[in-house]
């Protein structure tokens, strides 16, 4: 058993993680940046949860650039081939969900 208090970790670089479970091929992880991501493609699914700050998630649908404001409690899910980019706007903590060794 353990507790972690999202609101308290942070990490030595951006995207940087603390490895919260992974179970039956799929990790949970809490993720501190304050840096973009890259835009990529995951090989599975992914659930992207923001619980401190605020992420401008960026996505393309049809050849076409979206971008929503995610906010703590929002939760974004990348369905198999969305290519997606996070940019957060100063400090935030993220937890992922997806398939293990996902990019």
């Amino acid at each position: 058993m353990e507790i972690t208090r999202s609101r308290d970790f942070t990490a030595e670089r951006a995207w940087g993680a603390k490895d919260i479970a992974s179970m039956n091929g799929i990790t949970t992880r809490l993720h501190w940046t304050d840096r973009p991501y890259r835009w990529h493609v995951n090989d599975g699914e992914e659930v992207f949860v923001v619980l401190d700050g605020q992420v401008e998630m960026r996505y393309r649908s049809g050849g076409v650039e979206h971008s929503r404001l995610l906010e703590v409690g929002d939760i974004f899910f990348a369905s198999v081939g969305t290519e997606h980019v996070a940019c957060p706007l100063g400090e935030a903590r993220v937890l992922v969900v997806e398939k293990e060794g996902s990019v």
